[in-house]
């Protein structure tokens, strides 16, 4: 009976340590997690390639805690979908173009960079790391569920149209995809702006929906094959640079360990180095290889064009300002940076 008693004592002592382990194995197990990441391009573009790599260099960088499913343009949540998806869940992370959620988001529209905006990339990258747009942005990301990360900048915004402009009169009565802040601006000189997905444009373009349209950059309308359809650049750019983020679910974020968080934060900053280089090489490219199809640009614009640009953006600093605390804060600190 001894001997019995010592062997059914040893074998709950082994099942015990058996039924641990199992469960620390499945707790490992839990802990990865499957991400969605849904981006604005399309598979095989410059930039579709850029988020494939952020999804890689995320798996790495966390030991392969979080993996990392992209979705492109078109595959699943539509482009005006990406913030409202995250913040559910549907999908975890994305890199939303803010002007597509000026209702939801104000904030986004003035991080992106109103109209007539800086592009030099020393003085954003100061205003988003050491004036503070940083702090402001996580809080009003956060206000919606959502964790903000690095933020990346992509080149200048031009304009393409089917008509020449020899003038900014010639925008008088056209039809331009040019979401947020940037449809405002073109309102302001006569243009009826219209709010379409990057993947929309070439058959809104070929089917004379619309007249014209911004892309976030040259390397857009490159490959977007936008000049097949679309023949006309305007000299003046709407915005000197673009900055965008990348967003993660705070329910999804917050399962992370600290180790993981880290991870995928600096895979976030070497995206953003990434698209900075990359951008300022392909952007030149994507002009040269525009031309050779094409592409003509407009004359000059007289100093009373260049006059009538800037005025259609007068005033777009105060509007954003009232539209919420975020915003106003984050002028606030452009007006004092400015002053500086």
């Amino acid at each position: 009976m001894k001997l019995f008693s010592k062997m059914k004592k040893s074998l709950m002592s082994t099942s015990i340590v058996a039924l641990l382990g199992v469960m620390a194995f499945v707790d490992t197990a839990s802990a990865a997690q499957n991400w969605r990441f849904s981006n604005l391009y399309g598979r095989g573009t410059a930039f579709g390639d850029l988020y494939q790599q952020l999804a890689k260099d995320i798996e790495k960088n966390t030991n392969g805690e979080v993996k990392v499913q992209v979705l492109f343009s078109g595959e699943g949540v539509g482009t005006s979908g990406l913030l409202g998806a995250t913040k559910s869940g549907l999908i975890t992370m994305a890199a939303p173009f803010q002007s597509m959620h000026a209702g939801e988001l104000p904030a986004g529209v003035v991080e992106i960079g109103l109209p007539g905006g800086t592009a030099d990339t020393d003085k954003l990258h100061k205003l988003f790391h050491e004036d503070g747009w940083d702090k402001i942005l996580k809080k009003a990301y956060g206000s919606q569920g959502l964790v903000w990360l690095e933020p990346y900048i992509q080149p200048p915004v031009y304009i393409i149209t089917k008509k020449p402009i020899e003038s900014v009169a010639d925008f008088q009565g056209l039809k331009i995809r040019a979401p947020g802040a940037y449809g405002k601006f073109l309102r302001n000189l006569g243009a009826s702006p219209v709010s379409l997905a990057w993947s929309e444009i070439y058959t809104s373009l070929a089917t004379g929906v619309i007249d014209g349209s911004i892309g976030s950059n040259m390397i857009d309308h490159r490959d977007g094959n936008h000049v097949e359809v679309a023949k006309y650049m305007y000299k003046l750019p709407l915005a000197g640079a673009q900055v965008l983020p990348i967003v993660v679910n705070r329910s999804a974020w917050n399962k992370l360990s600290d180790a993981a968080k880290k991870g995928v934060y600096q895979a976030t900053v070497a995206h953003a180095k990434a698209q900075l280089t990359m951008s300022k090489k392909w952007e030149s490219e994507a002009v040269a290889q525009m031309e050779a199809k094409g592409l003509k640009w407009s004359p000059l614009p007289s100093d009373a064009d260049i006059k009538a640009w800037a005025q259609a953006g007068a005033g777009l600093w105060d509007e954003y300002s009232s539209k919420d605390k975020y915003s106003k804060q984050l002028i606030d600190v452009l007006k004092k940076s400015e002053n500086k």
